[in-house]
């Protein structure tokens, strides 16, 4: 089988595993950190894609808003509290991953008093779409 064809089925089955190298003896490694089902995903004929950075410095919050779709938080460093309404609040720490729930009122904060919070935030919308509305 050819190296590229190798690679594209692994990556398509989602078999995580082995993929080719730019060097003949070295392989990279796929890794999965994360994997959620879903069925809150913009069902349009395009969607969007964002990636976004997002800093809160200590005693940082964010406004009371709601997402249309999921939103995965990825920790760079810090913690994260999410409040969400008519659920227990959820720690995200340095490393860990999260879904938020679309359609939910929720408050993000970072609690820490010395340590600024900083997540990766990924977000599938339908093209244009604010990223969150907000909520009272």
């Amino acid at each position: 089988m050819h190296k590229t064809a190798e690679v594209g089925s692994a990556i398509s089955g989602l078999t995580v595993g082995v993929t080719i190298s730019a060097r003949e003896t070295g392989a990279a490694k796929l890794q999965v950190l994360h994997r959620e089902a879903t069925a809150a995903m913009p069902k349009t004929s395009d969607q969007e894609i964002r990636v976004l950075l997002a800093t809160l410095e200590p005693g940082d919050c964010t406004p009371c808003h709601s997402h249309r779709f999921p939103v995965t938080v990825y920790m760079l460093e810090g913690t994260f509290t999410l409040e969400l309404d008519g659920r227990e609040a959820v720690t995200v720490k340095s490393g860990e991953i999260f879904v938020e729930p679309p359609l939910v009122k929720m408050t993000g904060r970072n609690l820490d008093a010395r340590q600024t919070a900083r997540m990766v935030l990924f977000y599938v919308s339908d093209p244009n779409m604010p990223f969150a509305d907000p909520t009272e």
